[in-house]
């Protein structure tokens, strides 16, 4: 992989955000673990997680990453099961090249990880579907081609693909959050926006369905860039350890020091076999539901905690602005809310092991 380009991008810079998520499908980041002929490499999922891993070991963006998964999770995969022949032809080729941008829309002003309370709705018509709603804190929307927007129709909860192009459709930048700065995040507004029939995604009243799906699979593999991200930390630390002095030796031989990094070790090779795990399922052929969840409860947690470390180790130097690492801390903070809450990820394992709430 040649991932030669700038490592940071500016907060709201959306043309230098577009151009580096285009850099990464010149790099084949989106054909992994999809099938030869769709445009994919026909490889494996675990050939997927080893290159994601390898984008956070180079660039140590978790906004990219953020980016990157918001494409191929909720846009490229859900095509690629759900999607009509006509819209896989039509869609695909751009996405998992580059030249289209995609991702999806879910959260609403009142409807967070509640997915159930979404009011974004869409009506049949004799010219095909007409949507109105809001969405907010969605990824890629500044820069996006087209979304996947769930609405609520009278079937149920159903999948729409909604182009930047259509009437009454606005896919709008928002203020920027503090976590994952380099991702685009933005609105989308839906004001009687009128798309045709054939693009309602799957089966009317399959929204839910896909969604987990899409939901699923990002939980599963958007860590597998973060790993990268984490084994530069740890990295970091280990060098500044055995190098810097303290009541003459090294920090690195003070046991409160150790004993950070080695559970810094211990987080990081517990993510990876989380993600190697899940992709393994998928190789397979198998559900990762609970597996999925699990990865991202304990993956989301354990970014942070090693954060907040590498911070504590570091000192003053760790809060330096030029170096990203007190960043990391902001970007952890906010794993722990996409792609669903640790809160929601331990309903989900608790509903699939037959207590709580599903």
């Amino acid at each position: 992989m040649n991932l030669d380009f700038a490592l940071i991008t500016p907060a709201g810079d959306y043309s230098a955000s577009a151009e580096r998520l285009k850099f990464c499908a010149q790099q084949q980041l989106f054909k992994h673990a999809v099938p030869v002929e769709f445009g994919g490499l026909g490889n494996s999922f675990l050939d997927l997680v080893e290159n994601h891993r390898q984008l956070g070991l180079v660039t140590q963006d978790p906004g990219l990453i953020l980016s990157l998964n918001a494409q191929l999770w909720g846009a490229i995969f859900p095509l690629l099961i759900f999607g009509s022949a006509e819209q896989q032809q039509r869609w695909l080729p751009g996405l998992l090249n580059g030249e289209l941008i995609a991702g999806h829309a879910i959260t609403e002003p009142e409807a967070g990880s509640d997915t159930g309370a979404l009011s974004t709705h869409a009506i049949s018509t004799k010219d095909g579907w007409l949507l109105n709603g809001s969405k907010r804190y969605i990824t890629n929307a500044p820069i996006a081609d087209l979304m996947i927007v769930y609405a609520v129709e009278d079937r149920g909860l159903s999948a729409f693909i909604v182009s930047v192009d259509d009437p009454g459709v606005q896919f709008k930048p928002r203020a920027q959050v503090t976590g994952c700065m380099t991702a685009p995040i933005g609105e989308v507004l839906l004001n009687d926006c009128l798309i045709p029939t054939e693009r309602r995604l799957g089966k009317s009243g399959a929204g839910s369905q896909i969604m987990q799906s899409a939901l699923e699979l990002e939980r599963a593999f958007i860590f597998a860039g973060i790993a990268g991200v984490m084994t530069r930390q740890l990295e970091a630390v280990i060098q500044f350890s055995r190098e810097r002095r303290s009541q003459g030796k090294s920090l690195g031989q003070h046991q409160a020091i150790s004993h950070k990094i080695a559970e810094m070790k211990v987080r990081l090779d517990t993510v990876l076999l989380w993600v190697h795990r899940c992709a393994e399922l998928k190789d397979t052929g198998k559900r990762l539901s609970l597996e999925s969840a699990q990865t991202k409860l304990f993956a989301s947690e354990a970014f942070l905690q090693s954060s907040l470390d590498t911070v504590q180790i570091l000192g003053a130097s760790g809060l330096l602005t030029e170096q990203p690492f007190i960043g990391f801390v902001q970007d952890a903070l906010a794993s722990r809310l996409f792609s669903g809450s640790s809160e929601i990820q331990k309903n989900i394992i608790a509903g699939l092991l037959g207590v709580g709430l599903r």
